[in-house]
């Protein structure tokens, strides 16, 4: 039984409704691709059957199945360099003058996806800014799938993965070949943590955060929840921290939480204090 456009429509709503992902409907055939493997693991017969399982016996372990199955998780290493090229000539060099008394830096790389984002300020952490060797640093990754996290945990990448962004110095000097993969080396590992997390709903597992990495995310939010979640990383955020997003990215809805800055070909924004 195929899937029909009521279908396509519940299925939309319920990926709205568990992550805040909006999906276009000209892009239905998604579901075909990503949902049939799930469809067959719980012993239905077609896509259409599958979801009359889902509004029958509202199951939830399934619906987040369906949720982080069309979770989009592109990601690279070194993922577009302004960022970070902004990361290593401001705001990191910004954030050391201002933390020197505490020697504590906390980074989240919110949609966090299979760790690259995560291990690739690591990287530039170890290979630039070796005065943070003493520190107390912690990079914490968060994605809404825990296929993905699982994934960054292990940080094991095959050839075409490190292939894409990681300059062969950096290769060479911060992982490790291993048979057709390559391992993230222990000194970089030791700064990262990855964690399951919905971006959608309350964050109260998280600690306050210096930094925080929100890249290529809120395109996929529709505008109420663009609002809850800066009101949430503004919450997240130190009065003298930073919000990092998307080149093609704003918080034009939050003018009253961020301000903007620019430095290094690049936009940043840092909250705005409560009056």
């Amino acid at each position: 039984m195929a899937c029909s456009d009521t279908d396509y429509a519940y299925l939309r709503e319920l990926v709205l409704e568990q992550s805040s992902n909006l999906i276009d409907p000209s892009r239905n055939a998604l579901f075909d691709t990503r949902l049939t493997p799930i469809a067959r693991l719980s012993g239905a017969d077609s896509l259409g059957d599958f979801v009359n399982m889902l509004k029958a016996g509202r199951p939830a372990h399934l619906h987040r199945a369906v949720a982080e199955a069309m979770t989009i998780n592109e990601t690279s290493f070194f993922r577009d360099m302004r960022p970070f090229e902004m990361l290593r000539q401001v705001l990191i060099p910004r954030l050391i003058e201002q933390r020197k008394e505490t020697r504590r830096l906390r980074i989240w790389s919110a949609a966090s996806s299979t760790g690259q984002e995560a291990y690739s300020l690591a990287m530039m952490i170890v290979e630039h800014f070796p005065e943070l060797a003493g520190w107390d640093v912690r990079i914490v990754g968060t994605d809404i799938s825990r296929h993905v996290v699982d994934y960054a945990r292990k940080g094991r990448y095959r050839r075409l993965e490190v292939n894409r962004g990681l300059p062969a110095r950096m290769l060479l000097k911060y992982m490790t070949r291993d048979g057709e993969e390559w391992e993230i080396s222990p000194q970089v590992r030791s700064l990262c943590e990855f964690h399951y997390a919905n971006l959608s709903g309350p964050l109260p597992f998280l600690p306050f955060f210096d930094l925080v990495l929100l890249r290529n995310v809120l395109l996929y939010f529709s505008q109420q929840d663009r609002r809850t979640l800066f009101n949430e990383i503004h919450r997240k955020l130190f009065p003298s921290g930073y919000l990092v997003l998307g080149n093609a990215e704003q918080a034009e809805d939050s003018t009253n939480l961020f301000e903007v800055e620019f430095g290094a070909d690049c936009y940043f924004y840092s909250p705005v204090s409560a009056s």
